[in-house]
């Protein structure tokens, strides 16, 4: 097959290719046979440019099917849809309710274990403090200064002393056993530190406290 022969196949399958997807019937083509000044021959489907000789050729289009996007040939069967089936239901699990642990009944005490006795609090004259169960303050005879007739305090000859009372108040509830565990200190120093005299009285002293602590709610 000749050069322009080929050339005019090639044209007709492009102009039969870019009407691809639109159904032509028996639209009509027009062909230009151009030929430049050397003899040469082309063949296209637009008028040739100055200076070369024309011919124009009409024909019938070729008959074209319109064909999917990408299709190539007679296209294959799709698959078969499956049909639709209902979506199964997960049945829901109830919410489980984590068992609770039992409360914890509040501390009660116990009814054995009295509460201890009641205590003062007392301050002395020179800003001393001690724990005491005597609700009474205590008195104290405070020494004064004595002085002679011409006031000179070197030649005074008497003594003097000015009575007076600690200061006491009734610890509170909430503080008690603290307290009775302070007296329990103090009767314990007592004890270990006295006059031969007075081992025997303060430890008995010592003992009772230690009893009253340990037989009370404050022990426990």
């Amino acid at each position: 097959m000749s050069s322009p022969v080929r050339s005019f196949a090639r044209l007709l399958l492009a102009l039969s290719c870019s009407s691809l997807g639109i159904a032509t019937a028996n639209a009509e083509v027009t062909i230009y046979r151009c030929t430049d000044a050397s003899g040469a021959l082309t063949l296209q489907n637009s008028p040739c440019p100055k200076g070369m000789k024309q011919e124009a050729r009409t024909m019938q289009g070729v008959n074209t099917v319109p064909m999917a996007p990408g299709a190539a040939g007679t296209a294959a069967p799709s698959a078969p849809t499956p049909p639709a089936t209902a979506p199964t239901s997960t049945p829901t699990e109830a919410p489980t309710t984590k068992a609770q642990p039992p409360a914890t009944p509040s501390a009660v005490p116990d009814a054995r274990w009295l509460p201890p006795p009641v205590l003062f609090q007392c301050t002395t004259y020179d800003k001393g403090g001690y724990v005491t169960e005597d609700p009474e303050p205590a008195s104290r005879c405070v020494a004064l200064r004595t002085v002679g007739l011409d006031g000179n305090p070197q030649s005074g000859a008497g003594e003097a002393c000015e009575v007076v009372r600690d200061t006491c108040a009734r610890v509170p509830d909430g503080a008690l056993c603290d307290a009775w565990k302070k007296r329990r200190d103090e009767t314990e120093v007592a004890f270990r530190f006295a006059r031969p005299e007075n081992v025997e009285k303060n430890r008995g002293e010592y003992e009772r406290v230690v009893r009253i602590l340990s037989e009370s709610s404050c022990g426990q």
